[in-house]
């Protein structure tokens, strides 16, 4: 006798697949980005669980000693623990210490862009919404606050604010709000001309409805993009304040405090104290970077 063949469904062409199940086919198609998802959420759990996974909080004044300071990778403290990565000049463990300032690095990241996006969303689709003068007058707004670096816009807001972790997040937001404000506007003015737009003014909808159900969703591919891209800008802008004494102070760390914290002993052999959350550092922003890379390239509606 001879087999019956086995009847199964035929596979889904891609032209006939949802927009979300097309989406991530088309993100796991890239290597480089399913590496940088894997990696990120690594450093997510990692930061996440710190406090259960960490050989010590490296903040805790009672858990430090002076006599464990600048100890090389691999040496034993005098109670016997291990440190994997050495410690710094104050007796911290590297490996402790870059655990939790992936938390606060992470923290800044997130929440200024979740921030700088509500804030820039809103303001961008108000004014294509309302046109005229209101858009003319905002858009001279988002040109002037472009037209500084985010990095001077960031320091001279924190000259104002002073240090600390929720002063650099105030002043990301305030630096990036903007970029938001513009790419929205411009895609909501796109749709803003659209027939729809027009049946749902005619029919006397009311503004602010058309403004988050009708232009909103067609608004964020590049919403989303631009968040990813802040996160990693965020984190290494953080790095980069607190490395000049301006960012996270001593009690809140970061990754940009740890690095700063052995710039000053780089010339004498001890690498470790800044090149282990250097290369944290690094390993986050490139993460970030080719996850927010490959979602430009997905949510393309010209890919669509």
């Amino acid at each position: 006798m001879t087999a019956v063949p086995e009847i199964t469904d035929p596979p889904i062409p891609l032209e006939e697949e949802s927009g979300f199940r097309r989406q991530m086919r088309m993100f796991l198609r890239s290597p480089g980005a399913v590496l940088g998802l894997v990696v990120l959420l690594i450093v997510i759990l990692l930061a996440v669980f710190a406090p259960l996974i960490s050989p010590q909080n490296p903040y805790d004044l009672r858990q430090l000693s002076i006599l464990d300071s600048r100890l090389p990778p691999g040496s034993e403290s005098f109670d016997g623990m291990t440190y994997h990565l050495g410690t710094d000049s104050q007796g911290r463990d590297i490996l402790s210490g870059i655990l939790y300032g992936l938390r606060t690095s992470l923290l800044v990241g997130v929440l200024s862009a979740i921030a700088a996006s509500l804030i820039g969303t809103s303001i961008g689709l108000f004014a294509a919404y309302m046109g005229g003068r209101i858009e003319a007058l905002t858009m001279r707004l988002v040109d002037l606050q472009l037209s500084f670096p985010t990095i001077l816009m960031a320091l001279m807001m924190l000259a104002v604010l002073g240090k600390g972790v929720m002063n650099v997040v105030i002043a990301l937001i305030i630096a990036e709000w903007a970029t938001y404000a513009r790419t929205v506007r411009g895609t909501a003015l796109v749709e803003r001309e659209k027939e729809y737009i027009e049946a749902a003014r005619s029919l006397r909808v009311p503004g602010w409805r058309i403004l988050f159900r009708h232009l909103l969703p067609n608004c964020l591919a590049p919403i989303i993009v631009i968040a990813t891209m802040q996160v990693a800008r965020a984190i290494g802008l953080e790095a980069t304040l607190s490395f000049l004494g301006l960012g996270a102070s001593v009690t809140e760390p970061s990754l940009g405090m740890l690095i700063a914290n052995g710039y000053q002993y780089m010339l004498t052999g001890l690498y470790w104290i800044s090149f282990y959350p250097g290369i944290a550092l690094l390993v986050t922003i490139v993460a970030i970077n080719l996850v927010g890379d490959r979602l430009r390239d997905v949510l393309n509606p010209r890919n669509a």
